[in-house]
């Protein structure tokens, strides 16, 4: 088969030894189209080792058909059209997956758009309605709004009844997230959200993939017993946090992933994406954001293109389009 292979921060598309036959409670697919994301631009960098036993390739999510299935599998079989979360591996001609983390293409997409649905939406279905555990009504503090897991974040919550407040880097960006269906909206280059937010009736819920000195103004603008969900740190490691309105407002912050997840709660996710979801996705009321597409062949350049910040949703690779 052939894969990506990361040679002194280059992406090398090349031979790559065969895998073996899938395990009995694994699908083997044929990868038509590999997902983006930025947990893979860190990788590269060598900062987000994969959880053990996962591939080193990267990619965390594809679209293709399946290949061949494990003895256990019943629901899937050779030729049908599905899309993965994967903890590894997307960048490759084929991958091996637990049948848990397998879901038929929804009715009506394509095996591209199909691509861009595993891993942003998994991420936000996982955080806001596991993790955060809000309820309808509860309003949703989003930032890095337009990215991919923002995007699918915006539309879950408009289609579950949870306001949503974005937060973006362009008034275009901003302009978009009011389309997908969120309510209130601030430019980061304006400087604090947090009176904004307040304004409009402060968060319960903060999707925060930024870190750094957002925590802090995220707390400003927490509601009683609100959560900070922080699922990434693009603005570094180091943040104040105030204890003293914490313990007054019975604030929680929360640090959250889902690469190493077990696969049990990985499955659950995904249940739960194709019981409330995949029917929204069929009936056109959430739709895959899509910003662009490359070959495999030049995925330095889409790498680079996601670096620069510049995306608005899902940036694909076409392996075998």
């Amino acid at each position: 088969m052939k894969a990506i292979t990361v040679t002194d921060q280059s992406l090398i598309w090349e031979e790559h030894p065969d895998l073996p036959e899938p395990g009995p409670d694994e699908v083997a697919i044929d990868v038509t189209w590999a997902g983006m994301n930025r947990a893979d631009l860190v990788q590269r960098k060598g900062a987000y080792p994969p959880p053990p036993g996962a591939s080193p390739i990267l990619g965390l999510e594809v679209s293709g058909r399946v290949a061949a299935v494990g003895e256990n599998v019943s629901h899937l079989e050779p030729g049908t059209e599905v899309c993965a979360l994967l903890t590894g591996g997307g960048y490759a001609s084929r991958v091996n997956v637990p049948s848990a983390q397998v879901l038929p293409v929804p009715d009506g997409l394509t095996l591209e758009q199909a691509a861009a649905l595993p891993e942003v939406f998994a991420t936000a279905w996982m955080n806001l309605y596991m993790v955060a555990g809000i309820r309808p009504g509860e309003r949703v503090l989003l930032h890095a709004a337009a990215s991919g897991v923002g995007t699918a974040a915006i539309q879950l919550a408009k289609a579950m009844g949870n306001p949503v407040f974005a937060t973006a880097g362009s008034d275009d960006k901003l302009a978009f997230c009011r389309e997908l269906g969120a309510d209130g909206t601030w430019n980061r280059h304006q400087g604090s959200f947090a009176q904004a937010v307040k304004d409009w009736g402060g968060a319960d819920m903060v999707l925060d993939p930024v870190g750094g000195d957002y925590i802090a103004e995220d707390q400003k603008c927490l509601n009683v017993e609100g959560r900070i969900i922080l699922i990434g740190r693009m603005a570094g490691t180091d943040s104040q946090i105030n204890t003293g309105l914490m313990l007054m407002k019975r604030q929680r912050l929360i640090g959250s992933t889902l690469r190493a997840q077990p696969v049990e709660l990985k499955g659950e996710v995904m249940d739960a994406l194709y019981e409330h979801v995949w029917p929204k996705l069929a009936s056109g009321d959430i739709k895959p954001i899509i910003d662009r597409t490359w070959p495999i062949t030049e995925a330095d350049e889409a790498m680079a293109y996601l670096e620069s910040n510049e995306s608005t949703g899902k940036l694909l690779l076409a392996v075998n389009p």
